[in-house]
């Protein structure tokens, strides 16, 4: 009999908040947090998948990179993304036995540096918009814009910075090894930040490209590649609000894919906060996905058990 599956989706400040300074050992603790969450899941009796975001931990490493470019020559994002997943990657692996050790549990942890196929001809590459890595003054912009063909922009006075497109992606390469390793009992960790970004070339071969992929929307379409049976994205509330930060603020327990629809039409999921998480659920529903689940971490105990979060669901 086919197991049940979920997929869970947190960002990269679960693993490095802002009020921290980013110490191996920070994170490393963050790491143990988030596995004892995610044990919660498989108690539920759930196969596992989780998708983590990186975007500080990119961000650092390429202000390191920077700083050392006269010594060492630079990766490019795509490579960067690659690093990043890894050590996240061997960090919460490493939480997650340690935590299934302390708890009897007999699972074992996969982590899978993924490549996610993304459309060359995607709207985004003609408009990059996601600021990544250091300020720079206008000089050094000016230099990296003639020399490396960079997109910069001021940021809001602090400087300028490197944008590069954020594509939807359309395939995660390793699919069927996720869901193999994920029905067979695995724990798997996998498109981590959203996956390495790489294109199809003119030869038919993967090609490496400078991008970000949103980490909900590959989350979502990896979520429907192996047909899993719940989607969880934690976020920073608990549970989803329309005319959030207004008096009228009101929390949604359970939303419909249609209500969801009307929602963003009427503009109550801004795209730079709740839209996207949104829009992947959604995405997710469309294509035959049963739940998704949106909640805060500390409350993804009773958001199991219907006492918190917001479900979206086919129909009511």
């Amino acid at each position: 009999m086919r197991p049940k599956i979920a997929l869970v989706a947190f960002g990269g400040n679960a693993m490095l908040p802002d009020n921290q300074r980013g110490l191996q050992s920070e994170q490393m603790r963050n790491a143990q947090r988030a596995a004892a969450l995610m044990v919660h899941i498989v108690r539920k009796g759930y196969e596992l998948i989780i998708v983590h975001g990186n975007g500080p931990q990119v961000g650092n490493l390429l202000i390191q990179m920077e700083e050392a470019a006269n010594k060492i020559p630079p990766y490019s994002l795509d490579v960067c993304d690659a690093m990043t997943e890894g050590s996240m990657g061997f960090m919460l692996e490493r939480a997650l036995v340690n935590e299934l050790r302390r708890r009897s549990i007999d699972k074992e942890v996969a982590c899978l540096v993924s490549q996610v196929v993304v459309d060359k001809d995607d709207p985004a590459f003609a408009k990059p918009t996601k600021p990544v890595g250091p300020f720079y003054s206008k000089f050094r912009a000016q230099e990296l814009a003639r020399d490396k063909k960079w997109a910069m922009v001021e940021d809001a006075g602090r400087g300028y910075r490197k944008v590069v497109p954020s594509p939807k992606p359309i395939d995660v390469v390793p699919n069927r090894v996720i869901r193999d390793l994920v029905e067979a009992g695995r724990i798997v960790i996998a498109a981590g930040g959203g996956g390495i970004p790489v294109i199809l070339n003119a030869n038919g071969l993967y090609e490496g490209v400078e991008a970000v992929i949103d980490k909900d929307y590959a989350a979502s379409l990896l979520a429907r590649e192996v047909k899993a049976d719940l989607f969880i994205i934690l976020t920073a509330i608990e549970r989803v609000s329309l005319n959030f930060g207004k008096p009228d603020q009101e929390a949604v327990s359970v939303m419909t894919i249609d209500e969801a629809r009307r929602y963003l039409a009427d503009g109550q999921f801004p795209p730079g906060s709740m839209g996207p998480k949104i829009r992947a659920a959604i995405e997710y529903i469309e294509d035959g996905g049963r739940e998704v689940l949106i909640t805060k971490d500390t409350h993804l105990k009773a958001a199991l058990i219907n006492r918190s979060g917001t479900r979206i669901v086919a129909s009511a």
